[in-house]
């Protein structure tokens, strides 16, 4: 087994071999830009470190840990398009730095990228690879719908939401780990042990996202802090406010969210404020904790030493105390 670090720096060395001048440059110059940009590369270390759990070598799962950062990352640019992000990790976004048809392009060739990946595995390890990939790509699709429609809507309920970002984040956390699962050539019982936990880790990695959205330091997150305030998201922080505030407070926060004022800097403390007197704020961070301690149950059921378990534990550990 090696540490998060080392797996890490197995995967850039191996993305960095990936990432070359290719024509014509326009399309993939902003691939290489994306892919280029860092981020935590969580899920190419989860497939990883999963094939090291389950007795294979972590090499053999360096191109579907490949596959799984590429996908995540055209998801990324689509996303940006769609919410109109001006940053991702600290930096302009790519319809920013060139233009709209540049990104969903770019975008589209990435999503290519990834399935093509996967022909570097023999017949069986392929399609179980390809099945798993296909169902999780039109659910992260399912959940940024969903998203997307929770802007227009004042009903949305925990349950929808929960069900939102499991679809739009959690799923590919957990197939990154059944990934790796899969070219150790693992029990479908494991794979699917594997997944659960890595599906409870990835709901309560979102909802630390969420979190840190409103409360995160911008010179550490990213990302515009704020950010799914200004674009009026129904996140659990939100969701818990309206659940707790009285009806003075809870009107204040629907007005905010209903329409996009001139004073976004005002409109941004206001809604974190109410956040933090509501509960809401401590109630999310109780959520986050929550989930995790799913993921770690979770590890019960699966077939492996207790230092392996260790291992994610300390990972998931690592997730929910982010800062990043």
């Amino acid at each position: 087994m090696q540490s998060i670090d080392e797996y890490r720096d197995h995967f850039v060395t191996f993305l960095d071999e990936f990432v070359t001048e290719k024509q014509p440059e326009n399309l993939y110059n902003p691939i290489n830009y994306i892919l280029n940009l860092g981020g935590k590369r969580l899920r190419p270390v989860l497939t990883l470190m999963t094939a090291d759990i389950f007795g294979g070598h972590f090499k053999n799962a360096l191109n579907a840990a490949l596959s799984v950062e590429v996908f995540h990352n055209f998801s990324l640019v689509h996303d940006d398009i769609m919410d109109d992000a001006p940053l991702r990790r600290g930096h302009k976004t790519v319809h920013e730095k060139w233009d709209v048809n540049t990104g969903i392009l770019s975008g589209d060739a990435m999503l290519i990228l990834a399935y093509q990946l996967f022909e570097n595995y023999e017949a069986t390890v392929f399609l179980d690879l390809a099945k798993l990939f296909s169902k999780t790509a039109l659910e992260v699709c399912e959940g940024q719908q969903y998203d997307v429609d929770f802007e227009t809507r004042n009903d949305v309920t925990i349950p929808e939401y929960l069900k939102m970002i499991e679809y739009k984040t959690a799923v590919l956390v957990g197939a990154a780990m059944k990934m790796g699962a899969i070219v150790a050539n693992a029990s479908k019982t494991e794979q699917n042990n594997i997944y659960e936990f890595g599906r409870n880790l990835g709901i309560a990695f979102q909802l630390q996202d969420d979190y840190l959205d409103a409360f995160g330091d911008p010179q550490t997150f990213g990302k515009q802090v704020g950010g799914d305030i200004i674009e009026n998201k129904k996140t659990y922080l939100y969701l818990k406010a309206i659940e707790f505030l009285d009806d003075s407070d809870k009107a204040v926060l629907e007005a905010l969210f209903s329409s996009q004022p001139e004073q976004v800097d005002e409109k941004i403390e206001t809604t974190k404020q109410l956040f933090e007197t509501s509960g809401a704020a401590k109630a999310t961070k109780e959520a986050i904790k929550t989930y995790t301690e799913k993921a770690f149950k979770n590890l019960d059921c699966l077939n492996i030493t207790e230092d392996k378990k260790v291992l994610l534990k300390a990972f998931g550990n690592s997730l929910m105390n982010r800062t990043v």
